[in-house]
């Protein structure tokens, strides 16, 4: 049975669901919950808002998938062999449309780490160039951290990068959906797109927007660019529906909330911390208290708040 959201319904489905405590939503499969319709066609499989660990399979990034009427395209590898498998097996049970085409939001393991499952079966598997280099340079390590925490469920996996890249954008037009591939610019991480269904007014915005869980800032982050693609390029979408990175299905004004506003807030607080003439030290407890809410933020509040320092002592 299709599980499904109806679209007046969207904005507001999903509120209060989101739980880093709670293991494992699914029992009968690897991925950690059941994939849902999120509009007609689009769907969903929504994973942990937690780190990755044995018992949510690493599935604690949402693997979406588009039934054409021509096929199906998948957004995210997937983590591991297994748990790309454990996708293709749901997206069997909906539709006799072969899956033609994988997109990687980006090249972190959870994206990428179950290319090799698609690639044996033929299937095209297509990223930003910079995420292509991530997997490039960066493969084996992804692969030995995935290892250490999903063990045998790591079985089959091997580092496969994309079979195709791109700079800007990717367009298909597949059955009754005209779908646009897009780096808009500096985000979260190199090789960051958004997948843009422009007819439907929905965006698969991977990493680029957050709202159930604390956003984390990696060394190679840098917000101030973040926030100007955010301003000039997603803003500019005008999306109604938003699947995000992490977390339920939501819309602009709550991925606007707790991405956009929350990067704001941080190097707001920051840049007050610096013309007091305060250190990086001092930078790690900066009140983020808006934000204790969101999963996550105990791991990532201070990891945060550090490497914006790092980065706007010299802007």
């Amino acid at each position: 049975m299709r599980t499904f959201l109806t679209i007046a319904a969207l904005p507001f489905a999903f509120a209060a669901q989101a739980s880093e405590d709670i293991p494992d939503k699914y029992p009968a499969s690897l991925l950690y919950d059941k994939p849902v319709e999120v509009i007609p066609g689009v769907f969903s499989a929504i994973g942990a808002t937690a780190p990755p660990t044995y018992e949510n399979s690493g599935h604690n990034n949402n693997l979406s998938f588009i039934i054409t009427g021509d096929g199906v395209v998948v957004v995210n590898g997937g983590a591991a062999y297994l748990l790309a498998k454990a996708l293709h097996d749901e997206i069997r049970a909906l539709t006799d449309q072969p899956v033609k085409l994988v997109f990687n939001e980006n090249g972190q393991g959870h994206a990428v780490l179950g290319n090799n499952y698609w690639t044996e079966l033929g299937i095209p598997v297509v990223a930003h160039q910079d995420a292509a280099d991530e997997v490039e340079e960066r493969g084996a390590s992804l692969l030995d951290s995935m290892k250490r925490y999903n063990r045998d469920k790591a079985d089959s996996t091997k580092v496969q990068g994309p079979t195709e890249t791109f700079e800007d954008e990717y367009i298909v037009d597949m059955g009754d959906f005209h779908i646009e591939a897009r780096h808009l610019g500096p985000a979260h991480s190199p090789g960051d797109i958004v997948v843009w269904l422009p007819e439907q007014g929905l965006v698969i915005s991977g990493d680029m927007a957050f709202h159930e869980r604390m956003l984390p800032i990696f060394e190679d982050t840098y917000t101030a660019d973040w926030l100007e693609t955010w301003d000039t390029e997603f803003e500019a979408l005008n999306a109604t529906y938003v699947i995000p990175g992490h977390g339920h299905p939501t819309n602009m004004a709550q991925v606007r909330r707790y991405t956009k506003d929350y990067l704001e807030y941080l190097r707001g607080k920051i840049g007050e911390l610096i013309e007091e003439g305060g250190g990086l030290a001092e930078a790690y407890y900066v009140d983020q208290s808006p934000y204790a809410h969101l999963d996550t933020f105990e791991e990532l509040a201070t990891k945060n708040a550090g490497r914006v320092f790092e980065q706007m002592e010299f802007e």
